[in-house]
């Protein structure tokens, strides 16, 4: 799954990272790369619980990407 990143420079230092696509996906880190590494770890955070709501019996999950 390929996702859009946005990330802002903070002013105590660091940086602030988001998702537009997924609302309310946030994270931070003291630079670039551990701001990256940050986000991927809410995304599977955010992403978890919608996978297991759609466990109805007779159904499956594929992933599309976009």
């Amino acid at each position: 799954m390929m996702l859009k990143v946005v990330f802002e420079a903070s002013e105590e230092g660091g940086y602030t990272v988001y998702v537009p696509s997924l609302p309310g996906c946030i994270s931070e880190g003291d630079n670039q790369a551990e701001a990256l590494t940050n986000i991927r770890e809410a995304i599977e955070l955010y992403l978890e619980p919608l996978e297991e709501d759609l466990m109805i019996p007779n159904t499956q999950v594929m992933e599309v990407a976009i």
